[in-house]
């Protein structure tokens, strides 16, 4: 089994490379490949059974769309056949219509995903963040410069309990088309959310995953639900 890793040297903020290497070290049978800006991507050839991409800042934005502009029409076929992407962070952005800077034009992105994006240097948004994906709570942090919008609530990823989703005010978190999940939650998700990193192993192929470290997992999960749950706790900044 394989997890393609796209552009690792400029997709590594927050820890998120860790998601790939958190499910390596769940199944002995998964290889982590480093696909970098200079060489040719593995799904160019092969199927991944993972293909993930993190969080990157504005430059590297652009500089990743240069190279995945040039492999659309592949990219937006795997995305129709079903293949399991899972991007973290700004990610996602790049498989929407375009991303709208302050200062120059709209950058024309895949066009993948029925949203945009919108930079506001000048304007940090950070969150703690709960929702349920299923039956499944998911938490996690936010630490943003853009927002995307367009209307994602028949293809949105988690729904809301306490936090915002693509955008301030908005319902809805992340994007999902087939196995393509799209979030903007940062940082090492799997890991912090175990029943996901389960579900992901078991889109793979793995049968009755075992996480390393399984039950110091699911215990801080659960302590985290619990905090994230609590009403008079704080949310945004």
């Amino acid at each position: 089994m394989k997890i393609e890793v796209l552009f690792p040297e400029i997709c590594n903020l927050y820890g998120d490379l860790f998601n790939a290497e958190f499910l390596r070290r769940s199944c002995n049978k998964i290889e982590i490949v480093n696909t970098s800006l200079k060489s040719e991507p593995l799904f160019m050839t092969e199927k991944p059974d993972m293909i993930y991409m993190g969080c990157m800042t504005e430059r590297g934005q652009e500089q990743a769309l240069e190279r995945l502009l040039a492999h659309k029409d592949r990219i937006a076929g795997l995305v129709g056949e079903g293949a399991l992407f899972f991007l973290t962070g700004n990610a996602g952005e790049l498989f929407g219509t375009h991303i709208e800077p302050e200062d120059k034009e709209h950058i024309e992105c895949l066009g993948i995903l029925p949203v945009h994006a919108k930079r506001q240097m000048m304007k940090r948004y950070n969150s703690l963040y709960i929702g349920k994906f299923g039956d499944m709570d998911i938490v996690g942090f936010k630490g943003q410069f853009s927002h995307s919008y367009g209307d994602n609530s028949e293809c949105y990823f988690i729904e809301t309990t306490r936090g915002d989703g693509l955008n301030p005010g908005a319902k809805y978190e992340g994007v999902r088309k087939n196995n393509l999940f799209s979030t903007y939650i940062i940082g090492p998700v799997l890991p912090l959310n175990p029943p996901l990193a389960k579900y992901m192993l078991k889109l793979m192929g793995v049968d009755g995953p075992r996480l390393e470290f399984e039950e110091a997992c699911f215990d801080a999960y659960m302590t985290r639900v619990k905090e994230f749950s609590e009403p008079a706790r704080g949310f945004s900044c």
